[in-house]
């Protein structure tokens, strides 16, 4: 269903206080706190007394202290103490490899014998002065493959987003899909045309006429085990498109790392990098609510595509030259998962 010996977001790191955090990802229920060195840690959310859900304990020195009955679990799965028992001869529960990093938690669901540090996606943009990011978390009940499908195929954004960032031309221009390795490639690039109102917005922030005519590109990227970046924006027309000058042009970066949490539910974590005016702070918020209106849109239809799916099983779906990113993406995580399998 999905692939497991991968780097997931599992949450922001300011979702990790003083209170452990309990989270599904790709079927493993799991609990994360903060270890005795100030790291993060992560075991499986189940305590090896009575069952009950760790996460509604709490960390304590860099331990993980049972709500039910305090027995105390060290970051390794291991059981360290209980008030009046002896219960160092515990089986261990799980341990979870993390990484933190980009402001994310990343966890590896499978097979720790096989954790790759080296397959850790790696974002310049996170950590250099010249971009802003902002972004935020969705919990949706869709298979995580319908997001990328949705994703990989922005036609819907004329019927979807009409009133912020779809608009005819997305269907009028027909898009290139290639396969590069692992990844998956859609591009669709609009020449001369207006742009739709979130663009528009982007321009006037940009100090650019928003009733100029524009050049604008999408350029969407798949990478396992879910991840997609969309590269878009717009330029002055007749200024270079893509490559204009960045005083002629918006230009962003859209952040999807979508993590299964079920093989019908999702962890959504979205965003956008811009290299346009990056310490403008409350431009930052205003895109943050801007695009979290966008995806709240997705949100509905996704979950009602699940339900219709979940309740006609049989039905065969058509497949058409724009669902080429989906498909392929789709191919990609196929083949990977028969060599994980493997």
């Amino acid at each position: 269903m999905f692939l497991r010996n991968h780097w997931y977001v599992a949450c922001k790191s300011e979702e990790i206080t003083d209170k452990p955090l309990g989270r599904k990802i790709c079927n493993e229920s799991m609990v994360f706190f903060h270890g005795p060195h100030g790291q993060v840690s992560a075991l499986e959310d189940f305590c090896p007394h009575r069952g009950a859900p760790l996460s509604l304990g709490k960390a304590c020195q860099g331990q993980l202290v049972c709500g039910y009955h305090g027995l105390v679990m060290g970051c390794d799965g291991h059981t360290v103490s209980m008030p009046g028992h002896k219960v160092r001869g515990f089986e261990p529960v799980k341990s979870f490899p993390v990484i933190e990093r980009y402001g994310f938690v990343w966890v590896w669901p499978g097979d720790p014998n096989q954790v790759d540090p080296s397959k850790m996606p790696v974002f310049e943009w996170f950590e250099n002065p010249d971009w802003a990011y902002g972004g935020g978390m969705y919990h949706i009940d869709c298979d995580y493959r319908l997001m990328i499908d949705n994703l990989m195929d922005l036609t819907h954004e004329t019927y979807v987003h009409a009133s912020s960032i779809g608009q005819i031309e997305i269907d009028e221009t027909p898009s290139r899909t290639v396969t590069e390795g692992d990844s998956v490639i859609t591009s669709r690039f609009m020449e001369g045309i207006k742009a739709p109102p979130f663009w528009q917005m982007a321009m006037r922030a940009n100090d650019l006429p928003d009733d100029a005519m524009v050049d604008r590109w999408q350029i969407c990227r798949f990478t396992p085990p879910s991840h997609v970046l969309i590269e878009v924006g717009v330029a002055l027309t007749g200024k270079g498109g893509y490559d204009a000058d960045p005083k002629d042009k918006a230009y962003s970066v859209v952040v999807d790392f979508i993590t299964p949490e079920t093989d019908h539910s999702i962890h959504y974590f979205w965003g956008m990098v811009r290299q346009f005016k990056p310490q403008d702070e409350d431009l930052t918020a205003r895109i943050r609510e801007g695009q979290g209106k966008i995806f709240s849109e997705d949100l509905q239809m996704l979950e009602m595509q699940q339900r219709n799916l979940l309740a006609r099983p049989d039905r065969k779906l058509k497949v058409l030259s724009i669902d080429a990113g989906g498909v392929m993406s789709r191919r990609v995580i196929d083949r990977l998962l028969a060599l994980e399998k493997a």
